[in-house]
């Protein structure tokens, strides 16, 4: 059954969320299990912690659309651990980006002009609509996924195909 989409800017969103989980899914399904361990540097994430916090990513609409904020300091005995397998990985991909699609079809329109803040403790990081943190958001996955594709290029995994050829794919499989 087909869920009309209340919200003009949700309308505009979704087929860009649907496009980068698509991408998103095309890299994570390349992770080599035997090196979810692995770091290119001391202060870097470990390929688990960068992919699962990547997977996780999306989910943060669901949490902006029902909240009108987010303590840093306390946020941390709510986030999930390191994925542990590539499974693990899709899989959080998947029920983060299927509740960001709820979260947006059943949108009202004013509730994307609502004021969300990031805080740590009483220090103000951001202050945006939740429009804007859900552009944010997408941002953010974007950002982690060029991460991710570096490390698989460190890590000599063919690079997927994702806005363009890479140097491992010339067209989508």
């Amino acid at each position: 059954m087909h869920t009309a989409i209340r919200c003009p800017v949700a309308q505009a969103l979704l087929p860009e969320i649907d496009y980068e989980l698509g991408l998103t899914r095309r890299l994570l399904e390349r992770l080599p299990e035997d090196r979810l361990g692995w770091q290119p540097h001391p202060k870097s994430m470990t390929l688990a912690h960068l992919a699962g916090h990547t997977a996780n990513l999306l989910g943060g609409i669901d949490s902006t659309l029902r909240t009108t904020e987010l303590d840093l300091a306390t946020y941390g005995s709510l986030q999930p651990g390191p994925a542990t397998s590539r499974a693990e990985v899709l899989e959080r991909l998947a029920t983060n980006g299927a509740a960001a699609r709820t979260a947006l079809t059943s949108a009202a329109p004013e509730s994307l002009t609502e004021t969300w803040t990031l805080r740590h403790g009483e220090q103000v990081i951001l202050r945006h609509s939740r429009a804007e943190i859900v552009r944010h958001l997408i941002s953010h996955l974007i950002h982690h996924r060029g991460q991710l594709s570096v490390y698989l290029r460190l890590l000599e995994v063919p690079v997927p195909y994702l806005y363009g050829p890479s140097a491992d794919e010339a067209t989508p499989s």
